[in-house]
């Protein structure tokens, strides 16, 4: 059965993961021309990929509606024009991350847990990411300043969990990934490594059996939140991606961002809250967009994200509603919002 969800998520597409990583769209005018859209009608902003530059996967632009400028995915990847615009209250940095940096590539900023940037790019340039001004540079380290970061960790014996994260710690390959948990389970006082991606979302395929084994194998209890805002980006390769990993005994965990025209509707988080379920995924967070520059147009107000959370409660049972949050710097753990 596991080796048989594994196989038919490598069946899917006749290119490997690595290939369709290697293929991404960049320039807005093919995104255009595939999606059958006339860019007059929402112009894409040069100082918007300037600073942030297209990254869309083929598999996820197909569950893009064609001639829909409303697509809610669509929303999420599009260097639009709102993106200019400068309100007060919207930085560059604004959980303050660099002031927990201690060493390259290491955030610490809760008790008892570290992140990891495991990789410094991702599959997918989500509009409303709230690193997308972050130091990535100086936040890829070499194996000699990896090394710095597990003697960071093994120094702390209060520390019991690694999150590893980005950029999207799975675009690494599968034999880094494979030595990177290994150094973390030499550390005997971890316990547990939790994985942050939107990559078994945006490229399924990237649930390999390479890495499914080397999830099996290790000492440590592992959990993987996924990163899925609507529930038009699940199709079937992703559930048997889904499959794979909770066959090997992974926790599989969904964080969202309420966005505005995006997911900002009960209908829309009780669909996708649904058919996660239905797949081993529990809804874990449904985060408050944090104030990046740039990312104006996305924003809703506490009131309406609280009136959404209340009539979730009303509709599904208690472990199909996420907690609703945000993170606020130098806050030890997320805010709750409702």
């Amino acid at each position: 059965m596991r080796n048989q969800a594994v196989s038919l998520i490598q069946s899917d597409r006749s290119e490997t993961w690595q290939e369709i990583l290697s293929d991404l769209i960049t320039d807005p005018q093919e995104l255009l021309q595939i999606l059958r859209l006339d860019a007059q009608s929402s112009p894409y902003s040069l100082d918007a990929l300037t600073q942030f530059p297209l990254k869309a996967p083929r598999p996820f632009v197909e569950r893009i509606e064609k001639g829909n400028w409303q697509d809610p995915l669509l929303r999420q990847i599009w260097p639009c024009e709102s993106e200019e615009t400068h309100t007060e209250g919207f930085v560059a940095d604004p959980l303050h991350e660099e002031e927990f940096n201690p060493v390259p590539g290491l955030l610490h900023k809760y008790q008892g847990r570290v992140l990891l940037t495991a990789a410094p790019h991702c599959a997918i340039h989500c509009r409303y990411c709230f690193r997308r001004h972050f130091d990535y540079q100086a936040n890829s380290p070499s194996r000699v300043q990896w090394e710095k970061a597990f003697a960071y960790i093994a120094n702390d014996s209060s520390i019991e969990e690694v999150i590893l994260s980005g950029g999207d710690p799975l675009a690494i390959s599968d034999k880094q990934f494979h030595w990177l948990l290994q150094q973390l389970a030499n550390i005997k006082h971890l316990t547990t490594v939790r994985i942050h991606t939107r990559l078994p979302i945006v490229i399924p395929q990237r649930i390999t059996p390479e890495l499914v084994r080397c999830l099996s194998e290790t000492r440590l209890r592992l959990v993987m939140v996924v990163h899925c805002n609507h529930r038009q980006e699940l199709d079937s390769t992703v559930y048997r991606a889904f499959s794979a990993l909770s066959d090997v005994g992974v926790t599989l965990l969904n964080q969202a961002v309420v966005l505005k025209d995006v997911n900002d509707n009960s209908e829309a988080l009780i669909d996708l809250n649904k058919a996660l379920f239905q797949h081993n995924v529990l809804p874990y967070y449904l985060h408050m967009p944090d104030q990046v520059a740039g990312t104006e147009h996305f924003y809703v107000t506490d009131q309406h994200a609280t009136e959404l959370i209340k009539t979730l409660h009303a509709s599904l049972p208690g472990y199909l509603v996420p907690r609703l949050v945000r993170e606020n710097p130098g806050e030890r753990g997320k805010t709750r919002i409702a």
